[in-house]
């Protein structure tokens, strides 16, 4: 068993292209849309791996 970040370049273009094709769906990933003043909150809660935290998407400008 290995352990390691993910080839993300691998992927991206053709993930990219499934989503903007609507074949793809990953929202159903993201736990947590928090604004961007709870930021840290958001981190360590992530971080510490508390459960429910599974992907964290901030927004700068405040918009979802």
């Amino acid at each position: 068993m290995g352990t390691g970040q993910a080839p993300v370049k691998r992927y991206d273009r053709a993930l990219r292209d499934l989503i903007a094709g609507g074949r793809a769906e990953p929202g159903f990933v993201v736990s947590y849309e928090p604004p961007l003043d709870e930021a840290a909150s958001a981190y360590e809660h992530f971080d510490d791996r508390d459960e429910g935290w599974t992907k964290v998407i901030l927004h700068p400008d405040g918009r979802r």
